[in-house]
């Protein structure tokens, strides 16, 4: 049987020899970026592939600097395996604790400690800065290493290949560990394709292109795709790994996707490509089962809740038993069982990680049982969202005012005044009560406004069969950013349905 596809990321401290010792096993140097070699620091996620004999093994390399810990967990989220590297002449520091916390929280338990710079510290030194790594992840293996003299490189390898065989045993005897929560079995998880893009760009005569690690499901040359939040569809066109062409990936594959239908600016880092049943909500709401953390998360009033390789601010309502539910300021992309991580705002820290137990959830705290097929009749109704504060009202009175062309965060916030995070956060708490849907990023309509607009759209889709953001630019003479948000959003709730650049109507949304 061919080995798995497995994916192993990096982890540790800044200048612990992370990119050096990629490059040692690899040849490849993951520091693409001129500012980069500048600084010589990693700023962006780097990727190679490890050529381990019959084994393959996708390697993602993280930034170790503590202003990039959100680039680390974007890379992080979605792999197999680590590689912590540990310098023998720092020993553990503080982005060494903090990307094991990350780790932690993500359910990579699998992995490889490596003591690297060994050629610069004595004896007695090295056997100290050992034992201090040992201690941090007990029973992973430890390989002490230089990438400068090659000493341990060998072992290395074979340490790698063998905790991969592990890894892959584990996988096939067991529902994997990410897609747990409270009562779920491996029949509740569509084996549908994921991928949470971490890099977007255009190559010259190709068009758009986005990588990530695919989460699960497999994915054809040709096969249609949806991406989120947008709702658009797109067509795979051509599929690479590592810089070899292949007619379809599989989970847990580092994945170059050609995409065709879609532009580069309609698509970016913390999107989602997925396939129509693979069960992808666009949400401003998380339940979730605190594995980590969990009292210092409900302690917190506001966090910062990443999932794939998208991130927002939240407020926490405790649940009780390890339970919490996470209310977003802008919206992530969640299956049930997907992992989030969990760190606080200011400063800023992991503080732990759960599982997402509800994608969608109503807005309720503790004691609400959400209604199944076997518990009838349903518990009574959740309490009504809470009454978005003064300045929100205020925001949202300005929006109705603005009618078919709202104005954005920016020129909101300088009309009234205030920050612009301030009006985000609005934003935020306007959509999560209903009083305002996010067309786009900064596209905000007041729910009463978008509502008369869709009506519009839906009818002009209906009478001619499908309609386009030049018919609906036109109709309602709106700018194309208006037009093409309002076709996105029917799109995303599934009151129309895109056909490269038509939209068509779906029966029963009226």
């Amino acid at each position: 049987m061919a080995p798995q596809p497995l994916t192993v990321g990096t982890a540790g401290h800044i200048d612990h020899g992370k990119t050096a010792l990629v490059q040692a096993l690899t040849g490849r140097d993951t520091d693409r970026l001129a500012e980069e070699r500048r600084r010589g620091m990693s700023i962006e996620l780097g990727f190679a592939d490890l050529d381990l004999g019959e084994r393959h093994l996708s390697l993602i390399d993280v930034p170790g600097h503590e202003r990039f810990v959100r680039t680390m967990i974007a890379g992080a989220s979605g792999i197999d395996m680590f590689l912590l590297v540990v310098a023998a002449d720092d020993g553990p520091m503080p982005q060494t604790l903090e990307h094991l916390a990350v780790l932690r929280a993500l359910g990579v338990e699998q992995g490889v400690v490596a003591l690297t710079k060994i050629d610069l510290v004595d004896k007695e030194t090295r056997q100290l800065a050992a034992a201090a790594a040992e201690e941090l992840v007990p029973g992973a293996p430890l390989v002490e290493v230089s990438a400068q003299t090659g000493e341990g490189l060998e072992k290395l390898r074979a340490t790698l290949v063998k905790v991969a065989e592990e890894t892959e045993t584990m996988r096939r005897s067991s529902f994997p560990p990410h897609m747990y929560g409270k009562g779920r079995t491996p029949a509740d998880v569509p084996d549908e394709p994921v991928l949470h893009v971490d890099r977007a760009f255009t190559v010259a005569g190709h068009g758009t292109v986005v990588t990530g690690t695919l989460w699960s499901g497999r994915i054809e040359r040709g096969q249609r795709v949806t991406i989120l939040p947008q709702g658009r569809e797109a067509r795979v066109r051509s599929i690479e790994v590592h810089d070899r062409s292949l007619q379809a990936a599989d989970a847990h594959q580092r994945v170059a996707f050609n995409l065709g239908g879609i532009e580069r600016d309609e698509i970016a880092r913390g999107d989602v490509v997925a396939s129509e049943g693979a069960g992808v909500a666009v949400t401003y709401r998380l339940d979730v089962d605190l594995l980590d953390g969990a009292a210092a998360i409900v302690a917190e009033p506001r966090v910062q809740v990443h999932l794939g390789t998208r991130d927002s601010a939240a407020r926490v309502v405790d649940l009780g038993d390890s339970g919490a539910q996470l209310r977003l300021e802008s919206p992530l992309l969640a299956r049930a069982g997907d992992r989030v991580v969990v760190r606080r705002i200011a400063p800023p820290d992991t503080l732990g990680g759960g599982i997402v137990r509800d994608p969608s959830p109503p807005r309720h705290g503790p004691g609400w049982e959400p209604p199944t097929a076997a518990h009838e009749p349903t518990p009574a109704p959740p309490p009504p969202p809470a009454e978005p504060d003064p300045f929100a009202r205020s925001v949202l009175a300005e929006l109705e005012k603005d009618g078919p062309r709202p104005r954005g965060a920016v020129q909101l916030a300088e009309d009234l005044g205030a920050d612009r995070r301030r009006v985000e956060k609005a934003f935020g708490e306007l959509a999560a009560a209903g009083a305002a849907v996010r067309a786009k990023a900064d596209v905000v309509y007041a729910a009463t406004v978008y509502e008369q607009l869709a009506r519009l759209v839906l009818a002009l889709a209906e009478s001619d069969g499908s309609t386009t953001i030049a018919a609906v630019r036109d109709a309602l003479g709106l700018s194309r950013k208006y037009a093409q948000a309002l076709l996105e959003q029917l799109d995303a709730e599934k009151r129309l349905r895109r056909d490269g650049d038509r939209h068509l109507p779906r029966p029963g949304t009226q």
